[in-house]
C-alpha cells in the first residue's frame, strides 16, 4: 500500500504555543492526556512527522511551524492550522489582522486551502486576566468570520482536549487526500 504524504502548517504568534503542541503529540497518542514531563522538539528538526496508519491506507503527517520564516512560505500545504494565545489578546487579534493575511498572499490555493483555528494555552484562561477572558465563543465567532473550517482548543501542558484536537486536526488532514477536500460544506465547525 502506497504511503500518501500531508503537509499540515501551523501558524501563530512567537511563543503561543506551538512548539509545546507539537512536543506533546510527538510522544504518541498514548501520551496526549496528563501533565507528563514534555521534551521540546527543536525548531531544527522540522518537519516533525507521524505516521498514521488507517483503514483507508497508510499516512505520513509532516508538521510545520513557523519557526522557520523563510521556508514555510515555500511549502505547498494540504492544511493549515492558525494558532493563538488564549490568554493573550493580541494573540487573537492576530489571527484576522496578520495570519489569514499571509496565507491569502503566500498560497494560491488559499480558497481551497482548510483553515482550522487552534487555542492554545487553556490551562491559562483566567478570570483576573487584565485583557479580559476570550471565551470560547468570542474565538469561534472570529473563526466563523475568516471563515475558517473548524475552531478547536486544547492545554498541551495539561493534555486537556489534546486527544480531540488531535483527532479533529488528523480527520481534516485525511479529508484532503480525497475529491471533496477537506473544507467544511457549512461553514466554520467547533470541536
Amino acid at each position: 500500500m502506497e504511503e500518501i504524504t500531508i503537509t499540515v502548517l501551523l501558524l501563530g504568534d512567537e511563543k503561543c504555543g506551538k512548539s509545546t503542541f507539537l512536543s506533546r503529540i510527538s510522544q504518541g497518542r498514548n501520551n496526549l492526556h496528563g501533565a507528563t514531563c514534555i521534551d521540546l522538539l527543536r525548531d531544527m528538526d522540522q518537519p516533525f512527522v507521524f505516521d498514521i496508519r488507517s483503514r483507508k491506507g497508510q499516512y505520513r503527517f509532516e508538521f510545520y511551524d513557523t519557526s522557520s520564516p523563510e521556508s514555510w512560505r515555500l511549502l505547498h500545504p494540504d492544511l493549515v492550522v492558525i494558532c493563538y494565545d488564549i490568554s493573550q489578546r493580541l494573540s487573537l487579534i492576530n489571527l484576522q489582522r496578520v495570519w489569514v493575511k499571509e496565507i491569502r498572499s503566500t498560497f494560491s490555493s488559499s480558497d481551497t486551502l482548510p483553515l482550522l483555528i487552534l487555542g492554545l494555552k487553556r490551562d491559562l484562561r483566567s478570570e483576573n486576566d487584565p485583557n479580559g477572558i476570550i471565551y470560547p465563543q468570542e474565538a469561534y465567532a472570529k473563526a466563523q468570520e475568516m471563515r475558517a473550517d473548524k475552531y478547536m482548543e486544547c492545554s498541551a501542558v495539561t493534555g486537556e482536549l489534546m486527544t480531540e484536537v488531535f483527532d479533529d486536526i488528523c480527520a481534516t488532514a485525511l479529508k484532503t487526500t480525497t475529491d471533496t477536500g477537506g473544507q467544511s460544506e457549512g461553514g466554520c465547525v467547533s470541536m
